[in-house]
């Protein structure tokens, strides 16, 4: 009679608790307190202006709109000024004021409202990100409990030395890096390996801070200093990526500095050489404001925004967040992929693949609902696999008496008057080793000692995955790599169903970043897809990255750029295509814009043009570049991305 089959799981291990960064609430931040009401002013004022109401009715409201969204811009702009630099902000502020001074407050005002809800969204997305890196830390204990011979002292886990043994009881967070010295239970470490299932840890093993231990309790030795813990180096990987990834600009802002600067020049000389030669002083006035208000970037503005705008409204229906016009620029832009296995291509949730049957006295479903009766006190998630397995076939789960569960032995129960063992097994054998080498778990079910079947479980593949990564290959020139903390075999089996050659396996965070960060040194714009805090440092290196929202973790998703909402891996490719057409739109909008402002300042450079003539052509073309862009709206827009 075969040996009993052992198992290194707990029978019901806690959930994994997701950090809880700290929120910033909207109106927390002055940038976006100062946009609010710039916003709020100028949609009262602009109603009153039309409708044709007194100056006294709009004008207070008018001016509310300029000193609350342009005063720190304008600071921004003076502060700029005395290190020798001219940005877009100051201008805009100039150009809103110019506008003013000759009658067009609702021109000014857009301008300010439009620069001003910029800033607000940018300082709130650096507020969130940093919040959520924080919030990274609560995944480590406060405390630990410290053995000294056989006392138990309780301590600050910042307390503890290099080479302390500490006891970890069932339920508890590891409270530092470092080495089993005795006990024997199952691990939850997804946060830093991305492992779908709970690893096996023993005596000699090494486990990871913030990580989740099940039901078995261990005497660990400290390895590392705190600061110096993988939770640790992932908020510091973190932080550093997000600090000296390459400033975000959009396209028309590269040339910002030069735009500025010519149309200030442009404009003083338009003003001080015609009085430098008697010209009439009111008559100088209006002609340079007129070709500040012609040349003012407005329709530049509007034939970058758009585009951009429309095509994040018609991704967000789609179930795609992004997270700024900034990042849809971006994405069209990416020329190599990088995918997360666990949560990304799979769902994160394992079910079992297949059914290998030992002998010939018990049929696949009997195997199976055996198993399932075995496993249905417990709630570990290979317990709820074979559970679902049986009622998925249609199978009775009958009730198991005298149901135990031992960290290091495995799951037992009495069912239908036969001893039920199910678990790892203790020895291998050729069904265990096929199993193991198609990247499944193997899981031996023994009737009264023998073992009767193994069951091969496995995550389950995302639908849609290999065409995804195939739409995502065609889109970027190159075929994507697989960056994955798990074991080689499941890495490999997943990697072969869905077409990917480029795998690599069992990286911790570190070497996820340690990979895009050698693309980015080779001149290539990485995108990075993933779902887990051992993903973050590596979403915020890449030139791009995109969260899978569902199961994704509180960093993920706030480090990332975009967030996939629904989990449909399809849409990835498409709001990559998606962002390639507005980049193209973009490029015909500041055609158009170009085109238009260049003949009316030609027109009042070499003639006399009109102020109403100047503000309708100037106007005109804002309207058709904004009308170009809207076309992304369109459902036939997305239907072309996902083609």
């Amino acid at each position: 009679m075969a040996s009993p089959v052992l198992d290194t799981r707990p029978a019901a291990p806690p959930a994994p608790a997701r950090p809880t960064p700290r929120r910033t609430r909207l109106f927390a931040l002055p940038e976006v307190r100062w946009a609010a009401l710039s916003a709020v002013a100028f949609l009262a004022a602009f109603p009153l202006d039309l409708a044709g109401a007194p100056a006294w009715a709009w004008g207070p409201l008018y001016a509310l709109c300029y000193a609350a969204g342009g005063w720190e811009p304008g600071w921004a702009g003076l502060q700029a000024l005395r290190e020798k630099s001219l940005d877009v902000d100051l201008l805009m502020v100039v150009a809103a004021i110019g506008a003013a001074a000759i009658g067009q407050f609702l021109d000014g005002g857009l301008l300010i409202v439009i620069f001003a809800t910029s800033g607000a969204l940018e300082a709130l997305a650096t507020r969130r990100t940093a919040d959520s890196v924080r919030g990274l830390l609560d995944l480590a204990p406060a405390k630990a409990v410290r053995l000294t011979g056989d006392t138990e002292e309780p301590v600050e886990v910042a307390d503890l030395r290099v080479g302390d043994t500490v006891l970890v009881r069932p339920g508890e967070r590891l409270p530092a890096d470092g080495t089993v010295l005795d006990g024997a239970s199952d691990v939850d470490q997804a946060t830093i390996t991305g492992e779908p299932l709970p690893a096996a840890k023993a005596a000699g093993d090494q486990v990871f801070a913030g990580t989740l231990n099940g039901t078995g309790a261990l005497r660990v030795r400290v390895d590392k200093d705190a600061s110096e813990s993988v939770i640790a180096r992932i908020v510091a990987m973190v932080e550093e990526a997000s600090a000296t990834k390459a400033p975000t600009q959009l396209f028309i802002e590269k040339i910002e500095q030069r735009y500025s600067v010519g149309v200030v020049v442009a404009t003083l000389a338009l003003f001080a050489l015609p009085l430098a030669f008697g010209a009439d002083f009111t008559e100088t006035l209006l002609r340079a404001m007129t070709f500040m208000i012609v040349a003012s970037p407005c329709a530049v503005v509007l034939a970058t925004m758009p585009p951009l705008l429309s095509a994040i409204a018609n991704a967000g229906r789609h179930g795609v967040l992004v997270k700024s016009a900034v990042v849809m620029e971006r994405l069209g832009q990416v020329d190599r992929v990088a995918l997360d296995k666990t949560g990304t291509l799979t769902e994160g949730a394992p079910r079992v693949a297949d059914v290998r049957l030992l002998t010939g006295t018990v049929a696949e479903p009997e195997a199976l609902t055996l198993a399932a009766a075995a496993e249905l006190p417990s709630e570990h998630p290979l317990a709820r696999a074979v559970v679902a397995a049986a009622r998925e076939r249609g199978l009775p789960v009958p009730a198991a008496t005298a149901f135990s569960s031992t960290p290091g032995v495995g799951v037992r129960a009495v069912v239908d008057g036969r001893d039920v063992t199910v678990g790892r097994p203790t020895a291998p054998s050729d069904a265990t080793r096929e199993a193991e080498a198609d990247g499944r778990t193997a899981v031996v079910v023994a009737v009264d000692g023998v073992p009767v079947a193994v069951l091969g479980i496995a995550d389950r593949l995302r639908e849609g995955a290999p065409a995804a990564v195939a739409a995502l290959a065609r889109l970027s020139g190159s075929a994507p790599t697989l960056l994955t903390g798990d074991n080689e075999p499941a890495a490999r089996r997943i990697a072969a169903e869905t077409g990917i050659t480029d795998v690599r396996a069992g990286l911790l965070p570190e070497d996820k970043v340690a990979a895009v960060r050698e693309w980015e040194r080779a001149g290539r714009r990485t995108l990075v897809v993933g779902d887990g805090v051992n993903d973050a440092p590596a979403l915020a290196a890449a030139h791009t990255g995109i969260a899978m929202g569902r199961a994704g973790s509180d960093l993920a998703l706030e480090t990332a750029d975009a967030v996939v909402v629904r989990d449909e891996l399809a849409t990835v490719p498409a709001v990559v295509a998606l962002s390639r057409r507005a980049r193209g739109l973009v490029v015909q909008n500041l055609v158009i814009a170009g085109v238009c402002i260049g003949a009316l300042v030609i027109w009042d450079l070499a003639s006399h043009l009109p102020l109403p003539l100047g503000v309708a052509g100037h106007e005109g073309s804002t309207v058709l570049v904004g009308l170009n862009g809207l076309r992304l709206l369109r459902e036939s827009a997305w239907r072309r991305a996902t083609a």
